[in-house]
């Protein structure tokens, strides 16, 4: 992963900034003394008013080059906050997703005799999927779920939530999807992302995922070792303009502008991270398997990690409707990235001076609306109609098979 500012261009930076300070030093200290000359003269009758033009003038400059120094400490700061983070050294080298490394695969795809139908095409016979009616009124990207189909999304995030609450430690939070930009800067979303996310008229940005609103839940905080680790969970609706995945899933629910997801994020202590991002891993895994969706786990490459990650382990479900693996979960460890951007400390044990930057770690756990492409796809039946998994019929009202609509 390349970094964006070299160290040349960082001595430059630095360099200008210690010539403005300088020059500003200077032109205060010349200034004082003019003042003084100021007093003396009118003390002795005498005209200053060439003085007291001269400090003006240098007033006037002084300003100039202060605002000059904060245009250029903007620009400065606006570019050391599109740094990336810093790679583990044991994460995968590469360009691109296909140097993503498989680490293991769980479940295998169930043999058929028959046709298989991707989620569209179940969906619509189903009767629950309606692309038409949310492109007729929201446009590309978008879909109407309506009866069983609306129910079954509604009982995956239900069952994720009590999982991850009831079995995994988490504690549900229900957050603003709505934040201002210090939320988004120190999450890492912005300066860098902003082509990909959706703002408001009165400067107020839709969260593209609930790491978002979580992990700002320790923003500008100083927190005791004892409260560690913070382990969050929240279902939230998520919003992305999509902007980087031009002609990319244009149909069905992969790739959406608006959709639902279960996201996990944890706050630990620095040498609590490595094993936090294995547990936080497992607990995402845990709920394929209840669903008993088949899956595989990668360790993804530095050209594929995202913009705030040390290192991240993808989970990819089975979709037999397109003979392959598609990402379901996405979980990192960002170390003290975000930390460090959104001022997020904690004080270590009795003994120890000092504030210390937590370490941030998020997943998804998981997607919904891919869970329920997983779902259609994984239980469809010869005829057509899906099987309700065991782990969500208790969410379902009884419903254990949605059939196909009558015409």
């Amino acid at each position: 992963m390349a970094l964006k500012v070299s160290r040349s261009q960082c001595l430059s930076w630095m360099s200008k900034i210690a010539a403005f300070l300088t020059k500003l030093q200077t032109l205060q200290a010349d200034r004082n003394e003019t003042s003084k000359k100021i007093g003396q003269v009118k003390k002795e009758g005498g005209d200053a008013t060439d003085l007291m033009a001269k400090v003006s003038a240098m007033k006037d400059e002084m300003a100039a080059l202060e605002d000059e120094q904060r245009s250029t400490s903007d620009q400065i700061k606006t570019r050391l906050l599109s740094i990336p983070n810093l790679p583990h050294a044991d994460v995968p080298d590469g360009a691109s997703e296909d140097d993503n490394v498989e680490l293991r695969r769980v479940g295998e795809p169930h043999a058929r005799n028959y046709d298989v139908k991707d989620h569209i095409a179940l969906g619509e016979s189903l009767g629950g999927m309606k692309f038409d009616a949310a492109a007729n009124m929201s446009g590309a990207r978008f879909t109407v779920l309506i009866g069983p189909l609306a129910r079954l999304e509604r009982a995956i995030a239900q069952f994720m939530l009590d999982t991850h609450t009831q079995e995994n430690g988490y504690t549900e939070v229900n957050p603003p999807v709505l934040v201002k930009d210090n939320a988004l800067l120190g999450t890492g979303q912005l300066p860098k992302f902003a082509d990909d996310l959706y703002k408001t008229q009165d400067d107020l940005w839709l969260i593209p995922t609930a790491e978002v609103s979580l992990t700002n839940l320790v923003a500008d905080t100083i927190l005791n070792a004892s409260d560690l680790p913070l382990r969050f969970t929240a279902f939230t609706p998520c919003f992305r303009r999509e902007a980087g995945a031009a002609g990319k899933d244009t149909r069905g629910m992969i790739r959406q502008h608006q959709f639902e997801k279960v996201e996990m994020v944890s706050i630990v202590e620095p040498d609590q991270s490595a094993e936090e991002l294995d547990r936080m891993t497992a607990c995402a895994e845990g709920i394929l398997q209840k669903l008993d969706l088949p899956y595989r786990v990668m360790a993804l490459s530095t050209g594929d990690m995202g913009f705030g990650a040390n290192r991240t382990y993808d989970l990819e479900v089975w979709l037999p409707g397109q003979d392959t693996y598609r990402e379901i979960s996405s979980c990192s460890n960002c170390q003290d990235f975000q930390a460090l951007r959104m001022g997020a400390r904690y004080k270590p044990e009795a003994g120890a001076k000092g504030t210390k930057p937590v370490h941030t770690l998020n997943g998804s756990g998981l997607a919904v609306g891919r869970t329920l492409v997983a779902i259609l796809e994984n239980y469809q039946q010869a005829d057509g109609s899906v099987t309700i998994p065991d782990a969500l019929k208790p969410y379902m009202g009884g419903i254990e098979v949605i059939s196909p609509a009558e015409k």
